[in-house]
């Protein structure tokens, strides 16, 4: 994922509005979109480089799979007292960005790439690692809190935000080395529209002009900002998060 400069900051006591139902609805739409959407490739296609060097289209999926397969481990874990993070938080510019921390981050998909078989695996074990995800937060309290392996203390629903981000850009670039029409669900955009714009994300987005795969890239860095784009993002006082 590239890097985008800024990170708009909200304190815990100013989340975004989000339901523990809504969020997980989210992510297992665009999950689900995403399983169906590489189910079939050709072991060529499984290959195919992305814009998120040095990842290949199979490597970029299992990086996928990685940070989703963190929240089994998290909900085993003991529950921290109190969430003191946003999912706005979560995207702070810090040390989760730095070199070491991202070589790890693609060496670790890589791994996980290389130690299945064909892409029929990876897919399997990709879906397998959602639907486990999905049923285990469905069974937890609105309130639950979550320690993310930075440190984190979420609400669950806040880390969950994070996940479809995780899957709905990286979605995105895989339908891009694909040559594929980007396959984002309405539910996926408008979270992750909330995330970034707030509340009143339509009304921004109406002034932006954009459509949810235009925000979703020029949000992002995958598209460009004009100098028209950029005064009219300066204008709205919009910040763009940190991602890694």
């Amino acid at each position: 994922m590239q890097f985008t400069d800024g990170c708009c900051a909200k304190s815990v006591d100013s989340l975004i509005d989000m339901t523990l139902s809504r969020a997980l609805d989210a992510f297992r739409l665009e999950a689900e979109s995403l399983s169906r959407a590489v189910a079939g490739l050709s072991e060529e296609e499984w290959h195919l480089p992305t814009r998120c060097e040095p990842w290949t289209v199979r490597e970029l999926l299992g990086h996928v799979r990685v940070v989703i397969a963190w929240l089994p481990g998290m909900l085993t874990a003991a529950e921290p007292a109190r969430a003191e993070v946003s999912a706005i938080d979560y995207y702070r510019p810090d040390d989760r960005f730095a070199g070491t921390t991202n070589a790890a981050r693609i060496g670790l998909a890589q791994d996980h790439a290389a130690g299945l078989g064909g892409g029929a695996a990876l897919v399997a074990d990709f879906t397998a690692t959602w639907q486990l995800v999905d049923r285990q937060c469905r069974a937890e309290r609105e309130d639950r809190v979550v320690r993310t392996r930075h440190g984190d203390a979420m609400l669950l629903s806040q880390f969950l935000l994070t996940r479809v981000v995780e899957i709905a850009v990286h979605g995105l670039d895989i339908a891009d080395a694909l040559g594929q029409a980007p396959w984002l669900t309405r539910q996926a955009g408008d979270v992750v529209m909330e995330l970034q714009l707030g509340s009143d994300w339509m009304n921004a987005i109406r002034e932006l002009g954009w459509d949810r795969l235009t925000f979703l890239r020029k949000a992002t860095g995958r598209q460009s900002l004009g100098s028209a784009d950029a005064a009219r993002v300066e204008q709205l006082g919009i910040r763009w998060l940190t991602l890694a």
